[in-house]
């Protein structure tokens, strides 16, 4: 047979794996070939004495005269089974070569199995119930990493999973401790050294803080408190709070709360099912949401101490279990079969209020803006000077009404803003007092606010189907008002804002975005065809695609408040967060870059504040 007609069948076959340079078939479908096709192949492995049972798969090459003879010994029994041995033969030169990889511990492996068969094939539809399982998770998104048997367990390992015996995806945190698994540490875990004193409040408590939840409005406990630094700073600045430690306040009293905080406590139980009795204790007791924190660490910090059940033993006798963002968050959403929230690295909040949780996540994307500015600005642009009217008489009332509107991008509600009374009393009702307002300040930042507020909506609801979240049937007032002033219908929001999603796995779309971002901002640093680079303060004034693109990104990170710049790469489909010493130095130091990886769900992180060097941001500028 000559090249051009092996050529011509090979391209034409309708079985078999496809891939772009060659086809993949099972021995169990070597009938169904082309019967030419057939005799070469089968004549080929008599010539090169290529025994019958060395080889369990063919690999037909379509722009080469080559076939591959591949040996899986455990392709039926191993979900994603490694070669053993490859035996190609090259038609052209009439040579052969043989790869023997029984002994290699990165062997290529094969994935799809039931590609390889045909439908007929007993094993088939547990073959595509693995692939489906793979799909399920995102391990089929970047399919040019996942040929060798060590990137495809690392990959696994990212999305919080593990295979056991049979090849089987299962929650790491489900994954067995061996027994023999090495170390010489023989004494008792000193549980009680892990709690630390702190100058300043814990991460988790930070977190409240930042949005608000430590306002006095709250009732909290602190579960598994510690020394209670974190608990006698808020009792000095008057908030309700409560502290429990098995070890420093055993004898506490506390009873549930509005919000319980989970700090750092489960990462320091050894005892798998005590870490899951306390997460779920502490779920019990909390009447709106829990906090939860524990630490995040790669194999190189792990690999420096000594291993002992599924974490490690530090030098001061304590254990430290590390996750990962992906690992602990599928640990607290099966342990509580709740959604958890990212807001920040290994920091995770959780909420039995769903009024709350939404109110917090139409909250998060609620851009602060400063519409005094824009304001004085348009007033400063009037001609003439206003008349001595009401609104002269009371400006300080109307201009913080008019804020309030500009805030909201709406005509607030009686309960929304504070002076309703007052303004009633003057106006009549708000609709008059916003007509009166509109002439006075002028409609144009109206406008803008309008539409920004309107594109914060698009975007949480967004996000709601990036995370696959549960429609609510019950909704808090103030978003039910949104919705009635910004859009015709609910429905039509959630299309507007499904198309918005698709947006972000379109690359051109996104070049675009960053284009336009680019040039109306006027700073920051365009790579050509790779990344947009700016500060985060002028996350809010992006294109709609490229803000719900980053959104996606910290959706799985969390907070970046300790961030300064932040870089959409175009095509990759990544987002990265740097974060410096001091941004009002004319040369910060970068010492933390955070890598977010949408297609993959996982997020890498990267420290410069140890043993390297942190690298000076030379080219400050562009971003100012």
């Amino acid at each position: 047979m000559e090249f051009s007609e092996y050529r011509d069948i090979v391209k034409g076959l309708k079985i078999g794996k496809k891939l772009p340079d060659s086809i993949y078939v099972h021995e169990s479908r070597l009938s169904e070939l082309p019967e030419n096709l057939a005799k070469l192949a089968l004549n080929t492995s008599d010539q090169f004495k290529i025994k019958k049972n060395s080889w369990n798969i063919l690999k037909f090459y379509k722009k080469d005269f080559k076939i591959a003879y591949l040996n899986y010994p455990d392709f039926e029994t191993n979900s994603y089974p490694p070669l053993n041995l490859s035996q190609l033969v090259d038609l052209e030169k009439q040579s052969a070569r043989k790869s023997d990889y029984s002994k290699s511990e990165n062997p290529p492996i094969l994935h799809r199995k039931e590609t390889f068969v045909s439908e007929s094939f007993p094993l088939a539809p547990l073959f595509k119930e693995i692939t489906i399982e793979g799909e399920a998770i995102g391990l089929y998104e970047k399919t040019n990493r996942i040929g060798f048997k060590k990137n495809w367990e690392k990959l696994i390992k990212s999305k919080g999973y593990y295979l056991d015996k049979k090849g089987r995806l299962k929650p790491l945190t489900d994954k067995p401790i061996p027994p023999s698994q090495p170390s010489d540490f023989k004494g008792e875990v000193e549980r009680h050294k892990t709690a630390i004193n702190r100058n300043q409040l814990s991460q988790p408590m930070q977190v409240l803080a930042r949005h608000n939840y430590l306002n006095g409005e709250y009732g909290i406990l602190d579960y598994g408190c510690g020394k209670g630094d974190d608990v006698r700073e808020l009792e000095a600045h008057g908030i309700d709070v409560t502290g429990w430690d098995p070890v420093h306040r055993p004898d506490e009293k506390y009873s549930n709360r509005d919000i319980v905080n989970l700090g750092f406590v489960l990462n320091v139980i050894e005892d798998r099912q005590e870490r899951t009795e306390t997460l779920t204790n502490a779920w019990k007791h909390a009447d709106k949401a829990l906090v939860i924190a524990v630490m995040v660490a790669g194999e190189s910090v792990i690999s420096q101490f000594k291993p002992y059940k599924d974490g490690i033993i530090t030098s001061r006798n304590t254990f430290q279990k590390y996750y990962s963002q992906s690992e602990i968050r599928y640990y607290i959403e099966s342990a509580l079969d709740e959604t958890a929230i990212a807001v920040g690295q290994g920091i995770f909040l959780v909420f039995k209020d769903k009024l709350e949780e939404q109110l917090f996540l139409s909250e998060r994307q609620h851009i602060k803006r400063d519409w005094k500015q824009k304001t004085q600005r348009q007033l400063a642009l009037k001609p003439k000077k206003i008349r001595k009217d009401v609104i002269d008489k009371n400006i300080e009332l109307f201009t913080d009404y008019w804020e309030t509107t500009l805030e909201l991008g709406r005509i607030p509600a009686n309960n929304e803003f504070e002076f309703s009374d007052q303004i009633r009393r003057l106006c009549g009702s708000h609709n008059k007092a916003h007509k009166a307002l509109l002439k006075h300040f002028g409609e144009a930042v109206y406008q803008e606010a309008n539409e920004r507020r309107r594109e914060d909506l698009l975007i949480y609801f967004a996000l709601s189907m990036f995370e696959r979240r549960k429609p609510q049937t019950k909704m808090p007032e103030s978003l039910k008002r949104d919705i009635k002033a910004f859009f015709p219908t609910y429905q039509k929001a959630l299309e507007e804002s499904r198309e918005l999603l698709f947006s972000v796995g379109n690359p051109t779309i996104i070049e675009a975005a960053c284009k336009a971002a680019f040039k109306t901002l006027g700073c920051g640093h365009m790579e050509e065809g790779h990344s947009f680079a700016f500060h985060k303060s002028h996350l809010g004034d992006l294109p709609s695609e490229l803000r719900i693109y980053v959104a996606c990104a910290t959706q799985l990170y969390g907070d970046i408040d300790d961030f300064q710049l932040l870089k959409a790469h175009i095509t990759s489909g990544k987002v990265s967060l740097m974060r410096y010493d001091d941004w009002s130095k004319n040369e910060p130091l970068l010492l933390e870059r955070v890598k977010i990886k949408l297609r993959e769900l996982d997020i890498d992180f990267f420290d410069y504040s140890g043993k390297f060097e942190p690298v000076p941001l030379t080219n400050k500028q562009p971003f100012v």
